[in-house]
């Protein structure tokens, strides 16, 4: 499988195996079965990467016996997904996914429901131009463009302020950063797994936005042995994703907002 042909992983099992707030409420199992405009959270992800060419398999990574409910939602969106089962950590779960895969994998959420077919040919394109590991970001003005509540917390850099969009691209060199989510993502929320993983220098600069965001993956290039690139998506919803029931009533907008 070459670049142009890839492995896209969607991370849909619940978070530390507890029921997440949203499913409790809308009465299903997991987060990504929650509805939003009429049809799981899933659905949404599935249909953007059905309408991309260059995916050659969907792999869903979820807790051992929840692939029958998942299923249905795969087939009603015309994706035959495989499916691989969940770790207790991120690290181990993305390796799941990717396991057999011969060439780059691209990952994403469940509960990324803005995602576009754009976005995530964008993430390829990166990936055949020979980066290892691709970030998909967007400036903190585009977000707040989209929604002036979609997002609160932003990374900073010298040339601006950006938020994750939940893609990622990873070529078989790039799978050891995965390593870096073992303990968790949300670095945001969390500024220690970012020292964790990324070092305390690193963690210095970005807290006072010394560096600018070409030369922090430059930097994280160096200290990992593969070329870390961002990849800058215009449209900033592609930062807001299904949280709570904040997000989830913002997305909802969104996806009426585009649908119109």
């Amino acid at each position: 499988m070459s670049a142009d042909r890839v492995r896209v992983i969607v991370l849909a099992a619940q978070r530390d195996g507890k029921l997440d707030p949203l499913a409790a409420e809308a009465g299903v199992s997991h987060k990504c079965l929650v509805p939003i405009g009429g049809r799981p959270l899933l659905a949404h992800v599935l249909d953007a990467l059905a309408r991309v060419e260059r995916v050659a398999e969907v792999r869903i990574v979820v807790e051992q016996g929840a692939e029958a409910r998942l299923k249905q939602v795969a087939v009603a969106s015309g994706v035959m997904a495989g499916f691989a089962e969940a770790a207790n950590n991120i690290a181990d779960s993305v390796y799941a996914g990717a396991a057999g895969a011969a060439g780059p994998v691209v990952i994403t959420t469940a509960d990324n429901v803005l995602l576009t077919p754009a976005a995530v040919n964008q993430v390829i394109d990166q990936l055949g131009g020979g980066a290892d590991t691709v970030v998909a970001l967007a400036r903190k003005e585009d977000v707040l463009s989209a929604h002036p509540e979609g997002q609160r917390r932003f990374y900073r850099f010298r040339d601006g302020e950006f938020s994750n969009c939940n893609l990622y691209g990873l070529s078989q060199a790039g799978l050891r950063l995965a390593e870096t989510f073992r303990s968790g993502g949300q670095f945001a929320k969390n500024p220690m797994r970012i020292a964790s993983a990324f070092g305390f220098l690193n963690l210095f600069l970005l807290r006072f936005a010394l560096v600018s965001l070409d030369a922090g993956m430059r930097r994280l290039s160096r200290r990992f042995g593969v070329r870390v690139v961002a990849e800058l998506l215009r449209d900033g919803a592609h930062a807001i994703d299904v949280d709570n029931a904040r997000t989830h009533r913002i997305a909802a907008q969104l996806m009426e907002k585009r649908a119109a």
